[in-house]
C-alpha cells in the first residue's frame, strides 16, 4: 500500500520519491508523510483534497503540515479475508525472487563451549536467514566453524603438556575439560611468555600437515560437535546441506584454497610487505588501517581465509549477497574484508553485509572463554525448559517451546547492536514484551476458535459495526507484509517483535472489553481472533519461536 500512496502522491505533488511512513499512532492513521513540511511551496490541504477527489483505497486528512492516509474499511476487511485464504503463507512477497543470499551465522569455535554469549550470532542469523526467504530470495544457510587459527596451536601445546586424551573422552562435557586446559595455557603463558612462540610453532605444523598435530586438530573437532549437536537440536537450528551436510564449512575446508587468493592480490598489485616481513593490503588515503593477510613466518590469519571463502562462494554460487552475522566488535575487520574483496571485482557496493550484535551480559560484565567466566548454553537452554514447565507448561513439547521461545525472542527483541544483560526474569514475563506472552496470546485465540467450532470469515465484509480496539487490530493486521519486508531490508528481526507485542497487545486489550461468542458481531470477531492468531503464528515462525497450541 505505502508504494501506491507514494506513486499518487508523486502525480499530485510533482515530487519524485516522497518519504511515506508508518503513521506514529493509529489515531493518526495508517500512513503518514512530511511532505509538506519539507516543501513550504505544498499545500497539505491542498493535496488531500485533490487525493480525497480520486477513487482510491485510502483518504487523506491533514494534521499541520503532515498528510495522513487512512485505509478504507472495506480494505481492512478483505484484507481479513485474505489472511484467512493465505494462512501461514500471509505476508511472505516475492520482491527478493530470482535472488540468492548466503546467510553465515552461529560460527562456534571448536574446542571452546557453545556459550550464551554465542547464542546471538545463531538466533539473529537464522531470524535474518528466515526474513529473506519470507520477501522471496533462495537462501543458503552456512556455519562458518572456528576450526582453524593460533589458537589450536595453543590447544595442541595445552593437551600434549597437560592433557590426558583418554579422560577427555570418557568426560561427560569433554569442551569442558579443553577450556581448562584453554584457561591454563593462558594462565601459564602470562608467567612464561615462551608458550605463546611453541603454540605459533604448533599452528605452524598444523598448516603444514604434520600428523600428529592434525591428529589432535581433529580430537577437537570430535569432541566440540557432541556439544554442538545438542545445542542446535534444542534451537531447532538447521544449515544448507550444500555446506558440508549441514555441519557448515568451517575455516579448514579452505586451508588449500587460499594460495589463488594470494596470487591474485599480488597479481593486482595489492599485496605489500610491511616492516618485519608481514604481507598486508594498504588502502586508499588510509581509509582503513592495512590489513595483515599472511605473517612474517607465512602463517595465514582470518582474512586470509574469509577472502578464500567468499571467492570459494563467488565461483560456486555466485550470489546476490552475502549476509556475515558476526559481533559488532568485528565492525572494522569486515570493512576491511569487503573493501578487499570490491578492490579484486568480486562484489559490488551493497552485495556485501555484516549484521553486528552487541555482547550478552552478565551482571552488566562481558563473559570470557578465557578467564573461563561463561555460561555454557546447553545447560542454559534446559534450565529454560524447567522454568517453563513451572509455567503450567506440563508437556515436553510445550515446555521445549515455551523455553526456548523465551530465550531467543528475548535476544530478537533487542535491536542487534545492544547489548543485552542476561535475565531469567524478563525472558518469562507472563506480561510484557516476552515470548511467553505471545505465544499465550496465540493459545488464547486458538481456544476462543476450538470453543466456537464454526465461523465464516467470507462474511465480514458488509455493515459490521465496528468498535475502536477491533478497528486498530484491523489497522495492525494489515501492516504485516510491509514489517516484514522492513524487517528483512534492514537485517533487523526487532522490528518484527515490536510489531508482534502491539498486535498481541491491542487484541489482549479487545479480548477483556468485548464478548466474543455469542455476541450480536459474533462472526466478526471470531474472524479477527483468527486473524490475529494466524499473523502471531506466522510473525513467531519467522523469529524461529514455535507456537504451542494450548499453554
Amino acid at each position: 500500500m505505502k508504494d501506491q500512496i507514494k506513486k499518487v502522491l508523486e502525480e499530485v505533488t510533482g515530487i519524485n520519491s516522497p518519504d511515506v511512513e508508518f503513521a506514529s499512532d493509529t489515531k493518526f492513521g495508517d500512513y503518514s508523510t512530511s511532505i509538506a513540511l519539507k516543501n513550504k511551496d505544498i499545500d497539505p490541504e491542498e493535496v488531500a483534497k485533490k487525493i480525497n477527489g480520486k477513487n482510491l483505497p485510502f483518504t487523506a486528512t491533514v494534521v499541520g503540515k503532515f498528510i495522513n492516509f487512512w485505509l478504507k474499511r472495506d480494505v481492512l476487511l478483505s484484507n481479513l479475508i485474505q489472511i484467512d485464504s493465505d494462512k501461514e503463507k500471509y505476508g511472505i512477497s516475492n520482491s527478493g525472487k530470482g535472488k540468492l543470499a548466503i546467510v553465515e551465522y552461529s560460527s562456534p569455535n571448536i574446542a571452546k563451549p557453545f556459550g550464551v554469549g554465542h547464542l546471538r550470532s545463531t538466533v539473529i542469523g537464522d531470524a535474518v536467514a528466515n526474513l529473506m526467504e519470507a520477501i522471496g530470495y533462495k537462501v543458503m544457510r552456512d556455519n562458518h566453524l572456528g576450526d582453524w587459527g593460533t589458537q589450536f596451536g595453543k590447544m595442541i601445546y595445552a593437551i600434549k603438556t597437560w592433557g590426558d586424551e583418554s579422560q577427555i573422552g570418557k568426560s561427560e562435557s569433554p569442551v569442558t575439560e579443553l577450556v581448562k586446559l584453554y584457561v591454563k595455557f593462558h594462565e601459564a603463558s602470562e608467567k612464561d611468555k615462551s608458550l605463546e612462540d611453541a603454540a605459533r610453532a604448533w599452528f605452524k605444523k598444523l598448516e603444514d600437515g604434520d600428523s600428529e598435530a592434525r591428529r589432535l586438530w581433529q580430537k577437537c573437532v570430535d569432541w566440540s560437535w557432541v556439544e554442538f549437536n545438542k545445542v542446535y537440536e534444542l534451537l531447532d537450528i538447521k544449515f544448507s546441506k550444500d555446506f558440508n551436510e549441514g555441519r557448515g564449512l568451517g575455516e579448514s575446508f579452505f586451508e588449500t584454497r587460499m594460495a589463488p587468493v594470494i596470487k591474485e592480490l599480488e597479481d593486482k598489485k595489492l599485496l605489500k610487505v610491511g616492516e618485519g616481513g608481514a604481507k598486508l593490503v594498504f588502502f586508499d588515503k588510509n581509509k582503513y588501517p592495512p590489513a595483515m593477510i599472511l605473517k612474517k613466518d607465512g602463517a595465514t590469519l582470518y582474512h586470509t581465509r574469509d577472502l578464500a571463502t567468499d571467492k570459494y562462494r563467488l565461483e560456486k554460487y555466485n550470489p546476490d549477497l552475502i549476509i556475515n552475522e558476526v559481533g559488532s566488535e568485528q565492525s572494522l575487520y569486515f570493512q576491511q574484508l569487503f573493501e578487499i574483496e570490491r578492490l579484486l571485482g568480486w562484489f559490488k557496493e551493497g552485495q556485501r553485509v555484516h549484521v553486528g550484535h552487541g555482547m550478552f551480559l552478565m551482571d552488566g560484565k562481558k563473559m570470557s572463554t578465557r578467564a573461563g567466566k561463561t555460561v555454557e548454553l546447553d545447560k542454559v537452554l534446559v534450565e529454560a525448559v524447567e522454568r517453563a514447565k513451572k509455567l503450567g507448561n506440563e508437556s515436553t513439547i510445550n515446555a521445549k517451546a515455551v523455553g526456548i521461545g523465551a530465550i531467543k525472542y528475548f535476544d530478537l527483541l533487542h535491536q542487534p547492536l545492544t547489548n543485552i544483560n542476561f535475565d531469567w526474569d524478563s525472558m518469562f514475563a507472563l506480561e510484557g514484551n516476552s515470548g511467553p506472552y505471545l505465544q499465550y496470546t496465540v493459545a488464547r485465540t486458538n481456544s476462543v476458535l476450538i470453543k466456537a467450532k464454526k465461523r465464516k470469515v467470507e462474511d465480514v465484509v458488509g455493515d459490521t459495526k465496528l468498535e475502536n480496539e477491533e478497528e486498530v487490530i484491523l489497522r495492525t493486521l494489515i501492516k504485516f507484509p510491509e514489517v516484514i519486508q522492513n524487517a528483512a531490508q534492514s537485517y533487523s528481526p526487532n522490528l518484527l517483535c515490536n510489531y508482534l507485542y502491539d498486535l498481541a497487545s491491542k487484541f489482549n486489550a479487545f479480548y477483556a472489553k468485548y464478548k466474543r461468542i455469542g455476541s450480536e458481531n459474533e462472526n466478526f470477531r471470531l474472524a479477527l481472533t483468527n486473524g490475529t492468531g494466524q499473523v502471531l503464528k506466522n510473525g513467531l515462525k519467522l523469529l524461529g519461536i514455535q507456537t504451542p497450541e494450548r499453554m
